[in-house]
């Protein structure tokens, strides 16, 4: 099977459920966003050490496949049908709010902002944080324009915390501290 199809040649891309738009529409920038961050979220997986934390980004990638469905479709043109989507995943940001304070509990108490580096899986989870919020900001600019589920947003900004305290706990678990920031030097 051939990947290519040329047909995204002129700038333009085929979206879910019907229709064309240029590849710099919001629509694209925002699951494409999520895409990016799918991408940094597995590249952080194959470096923490944590199982615990591994089996919770898998997981978190699955559901940014459902989300990034959600956004690649846009509302059905009259007289068309929309597409079957899966699922969104409706319980997730509990979850992850349980594993949020999970994790800071077993960290020491933020007295200053820390500076996002550490182990190797801390640092890519720092750097996965980031693109996260990136992609809630291309996804809040989306829904300005059209309808977003709010629970696409809640679940990235939920998404964004758990990152920053699974950095926390994989350089506690390390037995690196993290480094907070003193200002200038």
């Amino acid at each position: 099977m051939k990947i290519y199809t040329r047909r995204g040649d002129t700038g333009e891309t085929a979206l879910f459920g019907g229709g064309r738009t240029s590849k710099d529409d919001i629509r694209v920038e925002a699951y494409g966003t999520c895409d990016e961050l799918n991408a940094a979220i597995g590249n952080a997986s194959v470096h923490v050490t944590r199982a615990a934390t591994r089996d919770r980004l898998a997981l978190l990638q699955s559901d940014l496949f459902a989300i990034g469905a959600h956004l690649a479709t846009p509302p059905p043109r009259a007289g068309r049908k929309a597409p079957a989507l899966p699922e969104l995943p409706a319980g997730r940001a509990a979850e992850m709010e349980s594993w949020i304070d999970e994790a800071m509990e077993a960290a020491p108490p933020l007295r200053n902002f820390i500076l996002p580096a550490g182990t190797t899986g801390a640092s890519g989870l720092h750097l996965a944080r980031a693109v996260c919020r990136r992609a809630e900001r291309r996804v809040v600019t989306l829904a300005v324009a059209e309808p977003v589920d709010p629970l696409i947003i809640r679940h990235l900004n939920r998404l964004s915390d758990y990152l920053f305290a699974a950095a926390r706990l994989e350089n506690l678990g390390e037995g690196h501290q993290d480094r907070e920031w003193k200002g200038r030097p």
